[in-house]
């Protein structure tokens, strides 16, 4: 393993602990009730762990599939394909994972521009479509001959007109920039030692994501990873403490830890047996450590304001 430079925070696997974390994964060979995949991550394929997966048992559906892109995944590589075709795929395992769900579950799907029109077209299958949230990407290499891409899309579905949105637990505090008052008293805000705040709705325009990097005690070799934060926001508007939320590409983790972090059970399934390890040991991290970077004492905070 290369030395990492003193402020390099990206949690890495020694060959011991591959072999320790590795030794905790689950792999599903027969039907399951909730209780045994329950706050366990699968290290399997999609399509054969949703053959064993019990019904009706999941909260919260949060998904972050491999988008329509040529991209490599440590020894996986996914290929981009067309629109039709990528549809078709997604289709295949979404279709399987419908039974898992409550009737009052919520579904958030991953993507950006080019898979956007087959993430609807494959949802609206299942699923009554609410919102497509748009959240900011502020890293990324310039383009030539075009836009730069800066953002990407997470659309918002429910099984029914029955489910879980928690307002209040996902506003967002922002700076106040003009503090009117009214009678010599603060409107709809409020005065702290760090400035004038106020508490605001969420909107679907995320504007307050900053994407792990090499600093932050999150970060890993993931080539796609997730904020902490940004799964955060879903969890907490979509689910109660106690709920079940499913990743069935969980990548290296932050679904699993995040759900952990906020007391919500976790089912989290990846193909990768480094990234699933990376996953437990995130899991095992978070016993000591809850923290989520831009979200403190219940509140979510704009980027580098605080």
């Amino acid at each position: 393993m290369k030395n990492k430079a003193p402020r390099n925070r990206t949690i890495t696997l020694s060959a011991a602990e591959q072999k320790e974390y590795s030794s905790r994964l689950l792999t599903l060979t027969a039907p399951v009730k909730a209780a045994s995949v329950i706050n366990r991550t699968v290290h399997q394929d999609i399509a054969e762990a949703a053959k064993f997966l019990p019904k009706r048992f999941v909260d919260l559906l949060l998904v972050d599939p491999p988008y329509n892109l040529t991209k490599k995944f440590n020894k996986d590589t996914f290929r981009a394909t067309s629109n039709d075709a990528y549809a078709e795929w997604m289709d295949g395992w979404l279709s399987s994972l419908v039974k898992t769900l409550k009737t009052t579950a919520s579904i958030y799907i991953c993507g950006d521009w080019r898979s956007s029109a087959a993430i609807q077209q494959a949802a609206e299958k299942y699923f009554i479509i609410r919102n497509r949230i748009t959240w900011e990407r502020e890293k990324g290499r310039g383009a030539k001959a075009n836009w730069k891409n800066a953002s990407e899309d997470i659309w918002f579905c429910t099984m029914s007109d029955k489910f879980t949105f928690n307002l209040d637990a996902v506003k967002l505090k922002r700076k106040v920039i003009a503090p009117y008052t009214e009678n010599g008293k603060p409107k709809d805000w409020k005065r702290s030692e760090d400035g004038n705040f106020r508490l605001t709705h969420p909107s679907n325009l995320w504007t307050d994501l900053t994407v792990p990097f090499w600093s932050m005690p999150e970060n890993t070799e993931h080539p796609t990873q997730k904020p902490e934060k940004l799964a955060a926001k879903i969890i907490l508007a979509a689910t109660k403490k106690g709920d079940v939320v499913l990743d069935p590409f969980l990548g290296s983790g932050t679904t699993s830890v995040v759900a952990k972090k906020l007391g919500r059970k976790y089912v989290g399934i990846e193909i990768d047996e480094k990234f699933a390890s990376i996953s437990e040991k995130r899991l095992a991290l978070a016993e000591n450590d809850s923290s989520i970077q831009g979200f403190t004492d219940g509140i979510f905070w704009e980027r580098n304001s605080r």
